[in-house]
């Protein structure tokens, strides 16, 4: 309001300032004086009636203003009364409700401390009783020992060799109904597969050759071969890669080497030498060159020939000559190509009864030892070098995998690798496919038996069959019936463990009870 009457009051200042330059500046005009000074004092009058007047007006809006304030103060200092009631309700309602909580809260407690109080009791109480029920149960053991003659540790030994004993018995029992079942289901099914393929082949088999021997037609001719200060037998060795060994032996020669091709190139190049009877340097290397290139295309005619034997068309030319090469490889004193052809008709049979490619089957049993033509000159498994050669001479990836899979030593991803394993199995292991060292066939008997002889319950052992079998005779009252089962298994398992061999061993358990009574 004080405001608004000092502006007021400037306004009327302003307004007679300007009457006053107004009159001021006509001054020098007497009569329009006197009649300015009267406007002027009219109009001074009106400005202080107006001034008056707006003096108040403005007292009065601000009386209006200053009522509408207090009232607007008024009515919010209400509202705010009757929110603090409000939260002062609201507070005086939780401090009961926390009051009776803490109150609950140590009723509680006291119920709480109240309980263990009493489990404390009955805790001493229950630890009294249980020491008076162990002095009780200790008395009534001590008792029980006693009367029974056996200590704690001997009787709970005594229930659980008991226990052991009839679970070993139900395991037994179980295990026995199981392999019936199996063996039977088994026999069905590979007694015809097998049966049929084993009855369509019967193989041949040489004995291991570590050395080549020529015949000469008189003594005098190992003076010609050994050559003057030795130079004959020198170019010899020095050509085919050989050792001639002259002994003592009538009329022949010796030829020795662990590569069976050098050593035939040796044997056919000497006695080419000894028919023509020109036997020097020169000619000595000349006739090595062509006895090199008659071996060589004797391979090839006998890859050929057991390629049409078996039925085998499209192999590459260096796969027939690797597969001739085999004529002059052994194993076991088994021929390794007469092995592949007989393993060839096996695998084939074996496909042809379980309707498969019977080819195929052929192709990749003749070809699964292909490696060995190499394992003279390169290292490794010859089922990897086998399979590496097959794979570079445009072989198929089946073929390529039953040749490398036939040990095992990689994993067979058809069917085909498996039946070129039995096959394989089957050519080597059958009775006189292969022959052994007499100490190392005499030592592994006896191991067989030894083996056998190590378990409990043992009364004899007999290794049948050239080994292939196991006859064990157990004592009847040492043994179950049960137990034969479990008997059967662990020697197996142990000879797979411990032993070394081609094939399988069969391994038969033999129980019997026999009563004896003499008639007088």
């Amino acid at each position: 309001m004080n405001l608004l009457i000092g502006l007021i009051l400037g306004l009327i200042a302003g307004l007679i300032a300007a009457v006053a330059m107004y009159f001021s500046a006509q001054r020098g005009e007497t009569s329009k004086t006197e009649a300015a000074k009267a406007e002027a004092n009219i109009i001074l009058t009106e400005a202080r009636t107006k001034g008056e007047i707006l003096v108040k007006e403005a007292e009065v809006k601000a009386k209006d203003l200053l009522v509408q304030a207090r009232t607007e103060a008024d009515s919010e200092i209400r509202e705010r009364r009757r929110e603090l009631t409000a939260l002062e309700g609201k507070l005086e309602s939780r401090e009961e409700v926390f009051e009776k909580r803490v109150e609950s809260f140590e009723r509680r407690e006291a119920d709480f401390n109240r309980r263990e109080q009493s489990l404390r009791a009955r805790e001493k109480t229950l630890s009294d009783k249980e020491g008076e029920h162990q002095a009780l149960i200790d008395e009534a053991r001590r008792k029980l020992e006693a009367v029974a003659g056996l200590t704690r540790e001997e009787a709970k030994r005594s229930i659980i060799d008991e226990v052991v004993g009839q679970a070993r018995n139900e395991a037994a029992r179980h295990i026995r109904l199981v392999e019936e079942e199996a063996r039977e289901e088994a026999d069905r099914r590979a007694k015809r597969i097998l049966t049929v393929a084993i009855e369509r082949m019967a193989g041949e088999f040489v004995a291991e050759r570590t050395v080549s021997v020529v015949a000469l037609p008189s003594d005098e001719m190992k003076g010609r071969i050994i050559g003057r200060e030795g130079r004959n037998i020198r170019a010899i060795e020095a050509a085919t890669g050989v050792d001639i060994i002259i002994d003592d032996t009538p009329e022949a020669v010796v030829i020795s080497c662990h590569n069976p091709i050098r050593r035939e190139i040796a044997r056919v190049g000497l006695e080419r030498l000894i028919s023509d009877g020109r036997i020097h340097p020169g000619r000595i290397e000349e006739v090595v060159r062509k006895a090199e290139q008659e071996v060589e295309e004797s391979m090839r005619e006998a890859g050929q020939r057991a390629l049409l034997e078996v039925g085998v068309h499209g192999v590459h030319p260096e796969l027939v000559k690797l597969l001739g090469m085999l004529k002059y490889r052994y194993s076991y004193a088994q021929n390794v190509l007469m092995h592949s052809i007989e393993a060839a008709f096996l695998c084939g049979a074996m496909a042809a009864e379980l309707g498969l490619n019977e080819k195929q089957a052929r192709r990749a049993a003749l070809l699964h030892d292909i490696g060995k033509a190499l394992t003279h000159e390169v290292e490794g498994s010859h089922a990897l070098i086998g399979a590496e050669l097959a794979r570079k001479y445009g072989e198929s990836a089946k073929i390529v995998n039953a040749i490398a899979a036939h040990h095992e030593e990689v994993k067979a991803e058809t069917i085909l690798a498996p039946l070129v394993d039995a096959a394989d199995a089957l050519s080597g292991a059958r009775p006189g496919a292969r022959r052994e060292v007499l100490e190392s066939y005499v030592k592994r008997l006896e191991d067989l038996e030894t083996i056998a002889k190590s378990f409990k319950g043992v009364e004899k052992c007999f290794a049948v069959q050239a080994g292939r079998e196991m006859r064990i005779i157990v004592e009847p009252t040492q043994v179950t019936d049960d137990d034969t089962v479990l008997l059967a298994r662990d020697v197996a398992r142990k000879i797979e463990t411990d032993m070394a061999y081609p094939g399988q061993i069969k391994v038969t358990v033999i129980r019997e009870v026999r009563s004896t009574e003499l008639a007088r």
